[in-house]
């Protein structure tokens, strides 16, 4: 018997613990009078990497994008700590989402693509069902070509997330690490990452789901109830 407990998705929890406080501390607290710079930096990245290791603890379960999370979490620490030159917080910025979408894109050379694991997989939607329709249909190669594009566009979105994270990070984080300043910096990078480029792409990830679902739909005649798995 598995008596590890089941995952479910707290928006609010993340972005309160993730984006919320710890921007807070690196503009607020990171003041000589208060924490100071490495003391801000320091409790600021402990709120994502403890959340992070939590769940992963937790829940026991692998996951490839938590596991890039908690890295750029350490390497932003680091950046910070040793004082490196702000140059590679903009690098390091564009590297995580440019490191998905590149391996999204390699993913598809091998037996496991990552869009079958992003969105069309057993725990969303029901996928023995729309595979005999779809072989039914004879419109199995047809949807893999639909599929093929829906990589393109996951790859696409993360292009974006990489190119908009280098140009935030250049245009607000211009002192140098291991000030007050480049907290107080990174503290509003990270408050203007949410609506400037995690909202956005998680507007694309819809749209190309429902794209995905759309092309289902015309391939099997399945309507979206159908398509989705029962709880």
């Amino acid at each position: 018997m598995n008596s590890t407990p089941a995952h479910k998705p707290r928006p609010m929890v993340d972005l309160i613990v993730s984006v919320i406080l710890p921007s807070f501390i690196l503009m607020k607290l990171s003041g000589e009078d208060k924490l100071g710079v490495s003391g801000g930096l320091i409790l600021a990245l402990a709120f994502p990497l403890g959340w992070g290791l939590f769940e992963l603890v937790k829940y026991r379960k692998f996951n490839f994008i938590a596991l890039l999370g908690l890295v750029s979490v350490l390497l932003t620490g680091s950046i910070g700590l040793f004082e490196l030159d702000n140059k590679w917080l903009a690098i390091k910025e564009a590297a995580i989402p440019a490191v998905i979408g590149l391996a999204v894109l390699v993913s598809t050379f091998t037996p496991y693509p990552l869009v079958r694991a992003l969105l069309f997989n057993a725990a969303i939607m029901d996928v023995e069902v729309i595979q005999k329709k779809l072989e039914e249909n004879n419109s199995v190669a047809a949807f893999e070509d639909k599929l093929m594009k829906a990589t393109y566009f996951v790859a696409g979105s993360f292009a974006f997330s990489a190119t908009m994270n280098y140009i935030l990070a250049k245009w607000i984080v211009t002192s140098p690490a291991g000030t007050a300043a480049f907290n107080e910096e990174l503290g509003q990078m990270t408050l203007y990452s949410y609506p400037m480029i995690a909202i956005p792409s998680m507007v694309m990830m819809m749209a190309i789901f429902y794209y995905l679902w759309r092309s289902i739909h015309k391939a099997t005649g399945l309507k979206l109830e159908d398509l989705m798995v029962k709880k």
